[in-house]
């Protein structure tokens, strides 16, 4: 099924045998959601659990907080992650550290999902990547989505778990095909080794985990290697055994973002390799990041500025040569 579609299966499948579970955003009922997550939902459940929202994503969380402190398990869905800024007071504030703050007494099972990163000409308005600022708050549980099987187990347990979750999609997945296996226990924190390897140890995780996976046949035939892939999944908290079993092996490190590289996510995963695995390392890591630029509007220049599959081949090849890979 597409990566939509699962989700749109773990909300329905959810809401069937709870109905404390509302979904709310803009546009999520009769237009079925801005990317179809919603789609045909409202017509089931109808307008009490399915809520169009005004353009107020404030609101959108504030009632969400609201409704979670009141026994409902909401999952509100926010547009795209540029506009989750206007929502932060009650992300941060509320969201988080509700639970924290009442001794444990307030209980927030609640959702908050979005879209974001470079789409296709969206523009600096619409293409950013926040992770690097939820993930450094305390109280929110961050999960990352690229896989179809992973976004339809990973939502469900997110909406049935008692904890605060943000949920990370990416615009330009919606319509990934991949395989669902609806009988599988998945953890949602563990992270997922794509491809295994014996020389380099490749992390990443949204979309640049597929363009990272596009770029590997290039980087094993020139460096005549074997490159071990992981897609975190989650990136609060991070699964750092998996990493560390992969670091071991391969002896090399490279971590792969769409985010800007100033400050960006991956930099958390390489200062915990060179504080915590530095012996294990027989070269110092690579990071591939965005440029610290807006995104631009014009394709080619919006392409520039992010990682591409043959821009990663080209860096890592580079970086393998110098370091004897």
């Amino acid at each position: 099924m597409l990566y939509r579609e699962a989700l749109n299966k773990a909300l329905d499948e959810v809401m069937a045998i709870d109905d404390t579970v509302v979904t709310l955003g803009e546009d999520v009922g009769l237009y079925g959601g801005s990317f179809r997550v919603t789609e045909g939902l409202v017509e089931k459940y109808g307008e009490e659990r399915v809520i169009d929202t005004p353009i107020a994503e404030l609101s959108i969380v504030g009632n969400a907080v609201g409704m979670a402190i009141g026994g409902l398990r909401p999952v509100a869905e926010i547009m795209t992650g540029n506009f989750s800024l206007l929502a932060f007071d009650q992300i941060i504030n509320h969201m988080a550290k509700l639970h924290y703050m009442s001794n444990g007494k307030v209980i927030l099972p609640m959702v908050v999902r979005f879209p974001q990163g470079v789409s296709k000409q969206l523009a600096a308005q619409h293409s950013e990547s926040y992770e690097q600022m939820l993930c450094s708050v305390p109280g929110l549980r961050v999960l990352s989505v690229c896989d179809v099987n992973y976004a339809y187990h990973a939502l469900k347990y997110a909406i049935l778990s008692n904890d605060p979750f943000v949920f990370i999609e990416h615009e330009l997945l919606y319509n990934k095909k991949g395989e669902v296996n609806f009988e599988e226990q998945l953890d949602p924190f563990k992270a997922r080794i794509v491809k295994e390897g014996e020389d380099i140890t490749i992390i990443s995780y949204l979309k640049m985990v597929d363009d990272v996976m596009q770029s590997v046949p290039a980087i094993e035939s020139a460096l005549n290697c074997s490159c071990e892939v992981i897609d975190l999944c989650s990136l609060n908290p991070i699964d750092y055994e998996t990493l560390a079993a992969s670091i071991k092996k391969t002896s090399r490190l490279v971590m792969v973002e769409e985010d800007h590289k100033t400050g960006g996510f991956g930099s958390q995963v390489v200062a915990w390799a060179a504080e915590e695995m530095f012996y294990e390392l027989d070269a110092a890591p690579l990071r591939l990041a965005g440029a610290d630029v807006s995104i631009p509007y014009n394709r080619t220049l919006e392409l520039a500025s992010i990682p591409t599959p043959d821009s990663i081949a080209q860096e890592i090849i580079a970086w393998g040569r110098k370091n004897d890979v």
